[in-house]
């Protein structure tokens, strides 16, 4: 399912259409964003040539055989996860290796093999997003305000796997004369186009209150670029309480099945 583009997380930005407008179910104005066609899907890698990196061999380390259960390796992969916000700020080689291995033990180990056919039971409704390799860094996370005034927060997937509908909640917080948060939300639809694959399209993107909006619309592509889903999705591991995912940017993403109320 989406992800911080998606994100997530890099696909160029494209240029979006901002208007405002008043809604009784969001309360204050909100900034409405409907993206213009995509100019990047030129740059997409051929359809495939992601699963090059789950094909890798799980380094020796890294075997079920040092793990009791499959529970025993998610264990360690929550542990591995711990202290690195996400893997959104980057990580060193060596964690990354070890996360990365985790997840292909995972991947070779998927016990929902044809997750499409599954999507109400084992896909639908809420997730939070626990490990990504989208990272904000350098000059863009000084551009979007990440290293002094604005803290990124949770980052949220609300699947509607009968209307084919995903939403992506981006958390943040900011300073200015107070503290108060906001959130971007980006809606996509998606097709099952494959046993493991879905193709996903973006919708619309809304960010509020319109004082964050004011905030980021300075670098409001870059944003969209960072988090945008468009493209197609691997799903490479799926039980009851995580998912694991690829796209076709190459990025791998971790979510655990959460409450809908923490949105």
């Amino acid at each position: 399912m989406p992800a911080m583009a998606a994100p997530v997380l890099l696909s160029p930005s494209h240029h979006c259409h901002c208007t405002t407008t008043a809604t009784r179910r969001s309360g204050p104005l909100l900034s409405r964003c409907r993206p213009a066609a995509p100019r990047f899907r030129s740059r997409r890698r051929p359809r495939g040539a992601v699963l090059v990196a789950r094909a890798a061999a799980v380094p020796p380390e890294q075997s079920l055989a040092q793990y009791e259960t499959l529970s025993d390796a998610k264990a360690a992969l929550y542990q591995a996860l711990e202290g690195i916000d996400r893997g959104i700020f980057g990580v060193t080689s060596a964690k990354r290796s070890e996360i990365h291995g985790l997840v292909e033990l995972l991947e070779s180990r998927n016990p929902t093999p044809d997750p499409t056919d599954k999507l109400q039971d084992k896909v639908d409704g809420c997730w939070k997003l626990i490990y990504s390799t989208i990272s904000i860094l350098g000059k863009r996370r000084t551009k979007l305000g990440l290293r002094d005034f604005i803290s990124l927060g949770d980052f949220f997937q609300i699947i509607d796997a009968k209307e084919e509908k995903a939403v992506n909640v981006v958390k943040f917080s900011a300073r200015a004369l107070k503290i108060f948060s906001g959130q971007l939300a980006i809606e996509a639809s998606y097709n099952v186009t494959t046993k493991t694959r879905v193709d996903i399209k973006l919708e619309s993107s809304t960010i509020t209150p319109d004082q964050l909006m004011n905030i980021f619309q300075k670098n409001y592509d870059m944003l969209l670029a960072i988090f945008n889903p468009e493209g197609w999705l691997e799903i490479t591991y799926v039980d009851d309480s995580l998912r694991i995912g690829r796209d076709d940017k190459a990025n791998i993403f971790v979510l655990e099945k959460t409450d809908p109320a923490e949105v």
